[in-house]
């Protein structure tokens, strides 16, 4: 006996949502522990060029997405200069799902960054100091008191950043097409059905389960935001 939700899809969107996810989850795993470096350097270090580093990392909230997917694919395309050397070592990005993980990556990164240096913002360094006084090592310092006190920034970043990488379709379809099975993400899915006769109906469904995500990832990182202001 099938579940009726199950039955509510289709096998090509239910495609579509599984590499979305495997997309997703790739892009935020990899992309978390630069986040998090980033977002130290950005907190906790004043230095010359400090502005356009914050100006880079926040660069693909600004540029159009279109503008980011072109840039990937003369970088990391098969011609291109990145894309050549890794080829040899059979790591490809045109036109693959690793491609679009690597655009939803780039593409979530900001958000990422953003929420997780407010957690650094918001320790007070006084906490540090005192485990200094000690004699404790400075990564030591950092593992075991910084790291559990922006716990909650971390998870919130990463949850924005997963719920971006999940809706990420500009750069992504410039950078890796729209292949059925390959690169077709929820997003991608969606403007396919869109540009079908009688797709209006699956695309209606693809973008509910979108708009569960997003609304799930938005009040999931405002929980967690509240509860890093709560430890202040």
């Amino acid at each position: 006996m099938s579940l009726p939700f199950l039955d509510w899809l289709g096998p090509q969107e239910w495609q579509a949502i599984r590499l979305s996810v495997q997309v997703s989850l790739v892009a935020t795993i990899l992309s978390l522990p630069l986040a998090i470096a980033v977002a130290w350097l950005l907190a906790r270090r004043n230095f010359p060029g400090h502005g356009l580093v914050s100006g880079l990392v926040h660069l693909p909230l600004i540029l159009p997405p279109v503008v980011t997917g072109y840039l990937l694919l003369i970088t990391f395309g098969t011609k291109g200069p990145v894309g050549r050397l890794l080829e040899p070592f059979g790591i490809i990005f045109a036109f693959r799902w690793t491609g679009a993980a690597l655009a939803a990556a780039i593409m979530s990164f900001p958000l990422t960054v953003r929420a997780i240096r407010l957690g650094f913002e918001a320790v007070d360094p006084k906490l540090e100091q005192a485990a200094a006084t000690l004699g404790a090592p400075r990564i030591w310092i950092f593992l075991t008191v910084t790291l559990p006190l922006i716990f909650p920034a971390i998870l919130a970043g990463a949850t924005l950043g997963f719920a971006k990488a999940m809706g990420e379709f500009g750069a992504t379809i410039t950078f890796v097409s729209n292949i059925p099975g390959k690169t077709q993400t929820l997003p991608s899915a969606i403007y396919a059905l869109l540009e079908q006769p009688g797709g209006e109906g699956p695309a209606m469904r693809l973008v509910l389960v979108s708009i569960v995500v997003a609304l799930s990832a938005v009040i999931g990182s405002e929980y967690l935001a509240r509860r890093m202001a709560a430890r202040r």
